[in-house]
């Protein structure tokens, strides 16, 4: 684990980086019986990727095919207005501070064990107990993988209803590959329970909530646009395939968002596969990246101010490049899925951060991958703070207020 770190020294100049070359890294260490075998077998992934963004080789991940989305349950162009959700008197609480807080990570859905996701929620719930009202959070925007395995109905009362029973605010999501896979013991279309939740074009209360006072979220599409008074958030729907894979009605539905993205607001930009990772068996997506950086410079340089991403279980922050303009890009995936997280390979430990990556753009300037946490981000006209909590252990409680683990501020262009 890293202690929290920043991208500027005091004069404002970017800090020195460290860099790993991965290629003469696995020259120089030496490793029996090694990760691969005879007759093409493969026994492990290299902890360390070959950069931060990789072209992934479906041969050696597991079988996770394309599978074709459902039907939208709203029209296009798919926006869902946050004032069609809140009341009106927290929306005037929004407008009236001219801040908003939201909540948001991935990978959630506790499926061995409810003990982890029970344990961030809790303290995401302590983020509403003080007095002052416009530090509440007004959402939580889910980072995909809502349900394990294969986004089954069942699996959404014990992995979604019951540990966030008592967060008091609507959860709007974009769903992650466990959420598209499908299982065979239990036949349904893919993401079917995952539009039936999140999708609704009434606010029901469905029969997999049970007792749970939640109604389903009503969002247009499983691929579509938040619209708030600060901030605007594109989400995408990036399928089941390793490295994600999007279809071309998806890819130029985003050009369209993001060419039309009013100006005056933060542009947030959430899919659930990573663009950038240091973790070698959850590499970063090449394709994805190249969809981005296509599509913001054909958007006459529009880039996002900020990409939140899941999928790998930890926190990741980097320093990428979109049209070239500097971006942050965040993994946050340790909503709680497993109590094991994806620790980095020992090469990103001993380094000091800042971290480049021999012939790979991008620099990794923090990350945790020994506690679970999630992310607290607070949105104003002019700047967007974004902060990293990374939680006790549940045999050890916190006694006091946690502090942030990582903080960054964004400062609109």
């Amino acid at each position: 684990m890293k202690s929290a770190k920043h991208g500027k020294t005091a004069a404002n100049q970017p800090k020195k980086a460290t860099t790993i070359d991965a290629v003469a890294l696995a020259a120089a260490t030496k490793h029996h019986p090694g990760r691969a075998g005879k007759g093409g077998r493969t026994f492990s992934s290299d902890p360390v990727p070959t950069g931060f963004h990789t072209i992934v080789d479906p041969a050696k991940n597991p079988p996770q095919p394309f599978r074709n989305l459902p039907a939208p349950t709203g029209l296009p162009p798919f926006h869902l207005s946050l004032d069609a959700v809140l009341s009106d008197a927290a929306m005037a609480t929004i407008n009236d501070s001219g801040t908003m807080v939201f909540h948001s990570v991935g990978d959630t859905g506790g499926v061995n064990t409810p003990t982890q996701i029970e344990n961030v929620s809790t303290y995401m719930e302590k983020d509403f107990a003080g007095s002052d009202v416009t530090a509440h959070p007004s959402f939580f925007y889910h980072l995909g993988d809502v349900v394990y395995y294969d986004g089954e109905t069942p699996n959404y009362f014990p992995e979604f209803y019951e540990p966030y029973i008592n967060y008091p605010a609507p959860i709007f999501a974009i769903p992650g590959n466990h959420d598209g896979d499908v299982n065979e013991q239990f036949p349904e279309p893919s993401l079917a329970a995952f539009v039936r939740n999140f999708c609704s074009q009434v606010p029901v209360i469905t029969p997999e909530a049970k007792d749970a006072p939640r109604h389903a979220m009503t969002q247009p599409n499983v691929y579509w646009t938040l619209e708030t008074p600060l901030a605007t958030f594109i989400g995408l729907a990036s399928n089941c395939p390793e490295g994600g894979q999007l279809s071309q009605a998806q890819i130029d539905w985003f050009q369209s968002e993001l060419e039309n993205a009013p100006a005056g607001k933060a542009l947030i930009v959430a899919v659930h596969h990573p663009i950038y990772s240091a973790y070698g068996p959850k590499p970063g997506s090449q394709h994805l990246y190249d969809f981005l950086n296509t599509a913001c410079t054909t958007a006459n340089s529009r880039t996002p101010d900020l990409v939140l991403t899941g999928h790998v279980h930890n926190y990741q922050r980097f320093t990428g490049t979109l049209a070239g303009k500097n971006v942050p890009f965040i993994v946050a995936g340790a909503g709680g899925y497993n109590p094991r997280l994806h620790i980095l390979s020992k090469a990103f430990h001993n380094a000091k951060l800042p971290i480049e990556m021999a012939g790979s753009d991008g620099r990794l300037e923090n990350f945790c991958d020994s506690q679970h946490g999630y992310l607290r981000i607070t949105v104003t006209k002019n700047e967007m703070g974004v902060e990293y909590f990374a939680v006790p252990d549940p045999s050890a409680p916190a006694t006091a207020p946690l502090r942030p683990f990582d903080t960054l501020n964004i400062a609109f262009q």
